[in-house]
């Protein structure tokens, strides 16, 4: 069904069961640690190799190639596991079988993906000048539309506030002031680092493992490497609540961000354990925050809570009317407390289970849902185990551990986003 082995130094390849699927996925996982001197040509970096690589150097010779590969879909992007950055490329297409003429797919699939990697497009030994600028536009125009995203915009000043100048906060988009000192050469140095200091994970699906394989080591041969070891586990410090609020004139809908921290990141929850607390406060339709505030009290438009295991670190996340983020915030933290020192019924971990467990059903259902369960695993150092273990595993969670982790939060951090007062006192 799955196995994973390793080629070289921090160098692994998995191979994924993909019999029932008549597609195929090759996905690469480069994780590194991030910095915050070089975190905006990190976040220009994906858009700039998705255009084009040594061989396809622009949009419109890579477009045309996917199109002779039957339509394969490529895609660039960046993430984080914990404190680290992950560069993942993938491209997703038919398998070889269904090749009309009896292409080798798996080869063809690989050497883009590859190319994307390690061979990207340079002019003079560094990245184009003319793709650097337009990338730099874009990731610009980013950058600026958080402000109108008021649910991001309430999110992420939170997170700042909350992580502060730790290498948690830094910014996983990058930074605006930064932009203009993104250049061709810093752009090229940023790529260096992260093709030597990363952690380098392949994931196969229903393509030929064996040629992917040889072609990675193959083209390993020609890059330096000296990979690091993964970032710790941390979580912010436990301190007193700390509110802030911020007022923006003609805003018809309130935004509310509570963030609550471990304070220490020993002793990890499992993902099983965490899943089900999240689902049972705040995480399904059947959670405490969903049934008390938002629909019996009408508290607020939306309320959720999510967690990170790898920062200690729990987000509730709530729309509410603009004056009323006090209500809903004694009405978040009564529930909370009641979760603490009440009991857990049986009903809600049931509810909670089958939530769970149907979304893990539906893993299987698609290549990508599939890959990013296992590298779920692999980014938190756990052995693979197919989504039905994941359904025993939430079966054995108890009502007292869900009890326990959710009492291991200490409040932290209260970001509001309302209406000017004159315009809510009238």
């Amino acid at each position: 069904m799955f196995e994973r082995k390793q080629l070289a130094p921090g160098v692994y390849l998995t191979t994924l069961d993909a019999e029932k699927f008549n597609r195929c996925r090759i996905t690469i996982h480069l994780r590194y640690p991030a910095l915050r001197r070089s975190a905006t040509d990190a976040a220009v970096l994906p858009l700039v190799l998705e255009r084009g690589y040594a061989q396809c150097p622009d949009m419109t010779a890579l477009s045309r190639k996917l199109a002779r590969l039957y339509g394969a879909d490529l895609g660039v992007d960046l993430g984080t596991a914990g404190t680290d950055r992950v560069l993942t490329v993938d491209i997703c297409g038919i398998k070889d079988k269904f090749a009309l003429t009896g292409e080798n797919l798996s080869a063809e699939y690989a050497d883009i993906a590859f190319g994307i990697v390690f061979e990207p497009y340079l002019v003079d030994g560094v990245f184009d000048p003319e793709a650097v600028r337009i990338e730099k536009e874009t990731l610009d125009r980013r950058l600026q539309a958080e402000y109108n995203n008021k649910r991001l915009y309430c999110v992420r000043q939170a997170r700042r506030r909350f992580y502060g100048e730790s290498p948690a906060g830094i910014e996983l988009g990058g930074y605006r002031a930064d932009l203009p000192k993104v250049t061709p050469a810093t752009l090229k140095a940023e790529y260096d680092r992260i093709l030597a200091s990363s952690s380098i994970d392949v994931m196969v699906q229903g393509a030929d493992s064996g040629r992917v394989a040889d072609l990675l080591l193959q083209k390993l041969e020609k890059v330096p490497r000296a990979p690091r070891r993964f970032a710790s586990a941390m979580a912010m410090p436990i301190t007193e609540t700390r509110h802030f609020t911020e007022e923006i004139p003609g805003l018809t809908q309130a935004k509310l961000c509570m963030l609550f921290t471990t304070g220490t990141p020993e002793d990890l929850p499992s993902i099983s354990q965490l899943r089900m607390a999240m689902g049972v406060f705040g995480g399904s339709a059947t959670s405490r925050l969903f049934r008390n505030v938002r629909e019996k009290q009408s508290l607020c438009y939306y309320c959720g809570s999510s967690a990170l295991r790898s920062t200690g670190v729990m987000m509730v996340d709530s729309g509410v009317e603009p004056g009323g983020e006090a209500k809903a915030e004694a009405a978040i933290l009564k529930e909370l407390e009641d979760l603490c020192r009440g009991p857990v019924t049986e009903e809600e971990m049931d509810d909670c289970r089958r939530s769970l467990m149907s979304s893990m059903d539906a893993l299987g259902d698609s290549l990508g849902g599939l890959e990013n369960w296992y590298y779920g695993q692999i980014a938190r150092g756990e052995a693979l185990a197919p989504p039905e273990y994941g359904k025993v595993l939430i079966q054995a969670v108890t009502a007292e551990e869900v009890r326990e982790l959710l009492n291991s939060y200490h409040y932290s951090v209260c970001y509001a986003v309302t209406a000017d007062k004159e315009e809510v006192a009238q």
